[in-house]
């Protein structure tokens, strides 16, 4: 590659090999100039205005990319279902959401390729909802020329790990609710699960079959799952009675109805009396006291990768451990925060 410095006055009639940024503080910061624009004269004294006084043009030698042909490459590589890419400005490309769903990102393949000299990948956190035109990643190289071995060997990782960055829709999911609890039951108390189990389906698109009240008796409770089950839930979630207290028994219930228990437990606080299960294809969820008055726990990591169709295993739970403790922060504002991450 050779590259040689002119004066501007002396680039008039060539080709500009990349961008040119132009920074207004607080105003606006982009290209005042994009690759392959051709050097006018009237364009001298607003280059000058930008501080430039030598411009450097290119010339490219064999197994060697320009870094807008070279992020192409990488940004194909890399993308996987239901995301958009931007073109190419400043050397960048955006990867953004080309629906409403919840993301997915590779991690391993992102440190792999960041690994690769003068390659950048950067992602948000993946299992996090997201809207479409979201910003999901940006792909750049360092240097204005690189290699093409260099972006060859980003490939190869690529097709190793693929999707690395995609989008899963969401389904619409019917909800059965299952209230446990003997002072709920007999109305000793007044119940506060069914306001938030409404709550949370309206928040999430899903359709609430119904709320049945137990008291804490294994087999009534059994009943009541298999009958949301039945019904064709899609998820059942029972509240209430489950912590080791000899009385509590909602645990013991989801047990005795036949689900593959997944995990009762889990490293995320609040959350941590949380259970996971699977009756057939419909998740059963045993869901602690927190959920009455903790406007975000687990259930809220756990929900939309059932939305998306995911069946989770328990190690899907226990990496929920790094990132899984709410500072409860005075004003919440999740999914903008560490919680999940």
């Amino acid at each position: 590659m050779a590259v040689v410095s002119v004066r501007v006055e002396d680039a008039i009639g060539k080709v500009l090999g990349h961008d040119l940024t132009k920074i207004v503080p607080g105003e606006y910061k982009g290209p005042a100039f994009r690759k392959g624009h051709i050097i006018r004269p009237e364009d001298i004294p607003f280059l000058k205005n930008i501080g430039k006084e030598h411009i450097y043009l290119i010339d490219l030698a064999e197994g060697q990319l320009h870094e807008n042909d070279a992020i192409r490459r990488m940004a194909n590589a890399v993308a996987g279902d239901h995301v958009v890419l931007s073109d190419p400005a400043e050397g960048r490309i955006n990867i953004k959401a080309g629906m409403d769903g919840l993301l997915k990102i590779e991690e391993q393949a992102v440190h792999a390729i960041n690994l690769v000299e003068h390659a950048v990948l950067s992602t948000r956190h993946g299992n996090v909802l997201v809207k479409q035109g979201d910003l999901l990643a940006g792909v750049k190289v360092v240097p204005l020329v690189v290699e093409e071995q260099m972006v060859s060997t980003i490939e190869a990782i690529a097709a190793q790990y693929p999707p690395i960055i995609s989008v899963k829709p969401l389904r619409q999911l019917k909800i059965g609710s299952v209230i446990t609890g003997n002072e709920v039951y007999y109305g000793r108390i007044k119940d506060r699960f069914a306001p938030v189990f409404a709550e949370k389906a309206q928040f999430y698109n899903s359709i609430l079959l119904g709320t049945v009240y137990c008291p804490d008796d294994r087999d009534q409770i059994k009943d009541a799952i298999l009958t949301f089950k039945q019904q064709g839930a899609d998820v059942i979630i029972a509240s209430g009675g489950m912590s080791v207290d000899p009385d509590d028994v909602t645990s013991d219930a989801i047990a005795a109805s036949g689900a593959e228990i997944v995990t009762y437990g889990t490293p995320v606080l609040p959350g941590a009396m949380f259970m996971v299960a699977y009756l057939g294809d419909t998740a059963v969820l045993g869901m602690p006291a927190c959920g009455m008055f903790a406007k975000i726990t687990v259930f809220d990591l756990v929900f939309p990768r059932i939305l998306a169709g995911e069946r989770l295993t328990r190690p899907d739970i226990t990496n929920m451990g790094y990132g899984g403790l709410c500072l409860s922060c005075e004003t919440c504002t999740f999914p903008n925060c560490s919680f999940g991450k």
